[in-house]
C-alpha cells in the first residue's frame, strides 16, 4: 500500500509543493513556450523527431533544476509568476519575427520608447501572453500555502532536485551528443530561443556589461583635436551626416534595385552623388550599430566600449567646429549628450509651428527634420560656426515593423501595402511595398535636404547619408532586426552610404576627376565613417587614419 501511494502521488503530486510548482512550470514552459524554437527545428532536413523529442526532455530538466534552487515558498510563485508571463510574450516575438532573444536585444528593449513599443503591440501578443503565461500564472497563484517544513530539509530537497535535474540533463545530451553539437555548431540561433533560459541568460549578461561600464566621464580621444588652416578665401564646411534607421542597400534603386525608390536622388548629377553599394554595418541594431560607428576604433576593436570614451562628436567640438544632433526617434544613445541636441518637436524660440499633417503627437515623418533649421543653426556659438558646423540628422527611417506609419499620405507608391505590425499575417509583397515606401520617403527627405544645403551661401557644403543597420522582411522566415552579428543574414548588415558634393565645392574641388565614382563599388563599412567625417571637414588629432578615410586616397 504505501507504495502504491507512492506512485500514485507521482500522477496527483501535491500542488502546494514549491517543488512541484517549479517542475510544473519547467514543463509547461518548455513544451509549450517554446513552441517557435520547435517549429524551427522541425522544418530543418537534418534535424528529425528523435532529437527534437531529446531536446525538448533536455529544456525541461534544464528549466526544472535551474528553479529547483528557488523553489522556496515566500520566493517560487513570484519567480514563476515573472517567467511564464516574460515566456508568453518572448514566445510572440520569436515565434512572429524570427528574432532571437540575445544581451543586445535586451539592450534594444531597454533603449525602445513608448513610440517603437506602440507599434510592436497587437492583439497576437497579448493572447500569447494570457495563454503561455497569464492563465497557468493564475492556476499557480490558486495553489494553497505550502506545508510547513524546516530550512534545512527543503534546502536538501532543492539540491536534490537540481542535482537530478543536472544529471537528467547530462544523460540525455550524451545519448544524442553528436546530433545535439552539430545542430548547435550548424544552427547556432537555436540556443538564443530557448525560453525563458535565453532571457535569464541574456539580462544577465547584459547587467554584468553594464555595472562594468566605466563610471565617471568618458576617456577623452582627440586630445589634441584641431582644424587645418583654410586658404584665404574660402568658406566654413557644412557637412549634413544623416544617419539612417533600419535601411538596406538592397533597396536602393541607385544601387541596382529594380523598383524606383530613388526616383528623386537619381535625378542629381552623377559627378555630384555617389552611392555605395558594398557597405557593412557595425551592427545589427541602432543600440549596437550608432556607438561603433561614431568610434575610432572600428568594429573588431570596439567590443563593449560604450559610454566609456567620446565620440566624434565630442571630437568635432573640441576642434572648434559647432555641433547639432538633430533626433526625430528615440534618442542618440547617448552620443549627443555633451554637444547640442534637440528633437523635432522641440523648436527654437520665434519659431514658425510644424505644419498640420506634419506630425501626430509627438510622432513626425522624417520631413520635420527640416523645419526650421536655419533658427536652429543660428541659435548655436557664432564663433564656432564661423568655423564650420556639422549638422547630424537622425531619422525614424524605415523603423518597422508599422512601416505603413513611415510614409506620409502623398508618397505611397507601392501598392497595397501591409498596414499591420503583425508582418507575418501580411503577403510578403505588401510587406516590402510598405518597406520600400519608407525608403522612397528617405528618397525626398535627402533630396529635400540637398536642396536646402544649397541654399546655405555661407558655407562649404556637403552631405553624407548611412544607415545604422539593414532589416529582414521575411526571408527565411526573419523580420526586423538584431540578430546576433555572427549570426545575422546579409540583409541585416549590408547598408546604404550616399556623398553627395557639389561640383562648385572645395571639396570636389580637392578631390582628382572621377575618383568619387570610383569608390561605388569598393567594399567599405561604418568603420570609415569617423574617419572620412573628420577628413572632409579638415579635423585632425592622434587617432586620424588617413587609411580609414574614404577620400584620402581621391585628394590631389
Amino acid at each position: 500500500m504505501p507504495l502504491f501511494k507512492r506512485l500514485l502521488a507521482w500522477f496527483h503530486p501535491d500542488t502546494s509543493r514549491p517543488l512541484t510548482q517549479a517542475w510544473l512550470a519547467a514543463l509547461w514552459m518548455g513544451l509549450f513556450a517554446n513552441w517557435p524554437m520547435w517549429l524551427q527545428l522541425h522544418a530543418m532536413a537534418d534535424v528529425g523527431s528523435p532529437f527534437i523529442a531529446v531536446f525538448a526532455g533536455i529544456v525541461t530538466v534544464a528549466t526544472g533544476a535551474l528553479l529547483s534552487l528557488l523553489a522556496w515558498p515566500r520566493l517560487i510563485k513570484a519567480v514563476l509568476v515573472v517567467l511564464l508571463l516574460s515566456a508568453g510574450a518572448l514566445a510572440h516575438f520569436i515565434g512572429s519575427y524570427g528574432i532571437v532573444f540575445d544581451p543586445t536585444m535586451v539592450v534594444n528593449l531597454v533603449q525602445t520608447d513608448v513610440r517603437e513599443t506602440r507599434d510592436l503591440l497587437n492583439w497576437r501578443l497579448l493572447l500569447s501572453i494570457v495563454l503561455l503565461g497569464a492563465l497557468p500564472a493564475w492556476w499557480l497563484l490558486r495553489r494553497p500555502a505550502a506545508p510547513r517544513q524546516s530550512a534545512v530539509k527543503r534546502l536538501c530537497g532543492n539540491f536534490t532536485a537540481f542535482a537530478l535535474g543536472i544529471a537528467a540533463m547530462v544523460v540525455l545530451a550524451l545519448g544524442m551528443f553528436a546530433d545535439l553539437s552539430s545542430t548547435m555548431r550548424n544552427h547556432k540561433s537555436v540556443r538564443y530561443m530557448v525560453t525563458p533560459l535565453n532571457g535569464v541568460y541574456s539580462l544577465s549578461v547584459a547587467a554584468a556589461r553594464r555595472h562594468a561600464t566605466r563610471s565617471g566621464p568618458p576617456a577623452v580621444i582627440g586630445a589634441d583635436a584641431r582644424l587645418l588652416p583654410r586658404a584665404a578665401g574660402t568658406k566654413p564646411p557644412l557637412l549634413l551626416l544623416v544617419v539612417g534607421e533600419t535601411a538596406r542597400a538592397m533597396n536602393f534603386s541607385l544601387n541596382g534595385y529594380e523598383r524606383p525608390t530613388n526616383p528623386a536622388l537619381s535625378k542629381l548629377p552623377a559627378t555630384q552623388l555617389v552611392s555605395l553599394r558594398k557597405v557593412t554595418s557595425c551592427g545589427t541594431a541602432t543600440a549596437a550599430s550608432l556607438p561603433c560607428m561614431f568610434s575610432p576604433l572600428g568594429r573588431e576593436a570596439f567590443g563593449d566600449l560604450k559610454g566609456r570614451q567620446e565620440n566624434l562628436l565630442d571630437l568635432l567640438q573640441r576642434a572648434g567646429l559647432a555641433v547639432l544632433w538633430l533626433d526625430n526617434q528615440s534618442g542618440c544613445k547617448g552620443l549627443c549628450a555633451r554637444v547640442p541636441h534637440s528633437f523635432t518637436t522641440q523648436l527654437p524660440e520665434g519659431a514658425a509651428p510644424l505644419p498640420p499633417g506634419l506630425c501626430k503627437g509627438r510622432e513626425c515623418f522624417d520631413e520635420a527634420l527640416l523645419h526650421e533649421l536655419d533658427k536652429r543653426i543660428a541659435a548655436l556659438d557664432p564663433e564656432r560656426l564661423a568655423r564650420g558646423l556639422v549638422l547630424v540628422m537622425h531619422p525614424m527611417g524605415s523603423h518597422g515593423p508599422a512601416y505603413y506609419k513611415r510614409s506620409p499620405p502623398d508618397l505611397k507608391p507601392f501598392q497595397p501595402e501591409c498596414r499591420s505590425n503583425a508582418l507575418q499575417q501580411c503577403p510578403r509583397e505588401q510587406v516590402v511595398n510598405a518597406y520600400d515606401n519608407t525608403i522612397a520617403t528617405t528618397d525626398r527627405l535627402l533630396a529635400r535636404a540637398i536642396d536646402w544645403l544649397q541654399t546655405q551661401q555661407a558655407f562649404d557644403v556637403g552631405m553624407l547619408y548611412v544607415s545604422d543597420h539593414g532589416e529582414s522582411l521575411g526571408e527565411n522566415g526573419l523580420y526586423l532586426h538584431g540578430m546576433p552579428y555572427a549570426l545575422a543574414p546579409r540583409e541585416q548588415t549590408h547598408v546604404p552610404m550616399i556623398l553627395w558634393a557639389p561640383e562648385s565645392g572645395a571639396l570636389a574641388a580637392s578631390l582628382q576627376p572621377g575618383c568619387l565614382a570610383g569608390l561605388r563599388d569598393r567594399p567599405v563599412s561604418h568603420d570609415h565613417l569617423f574617419h572620412t567625417t573628420m577628413g572632409w571637414v579638415g579635423a585632425r588629432a592622434d587617432v586620424y587614419k588617413p587609411g580609414w578615410d574614404l577620400l584620402a586616397a581621391c585628394r590631389k
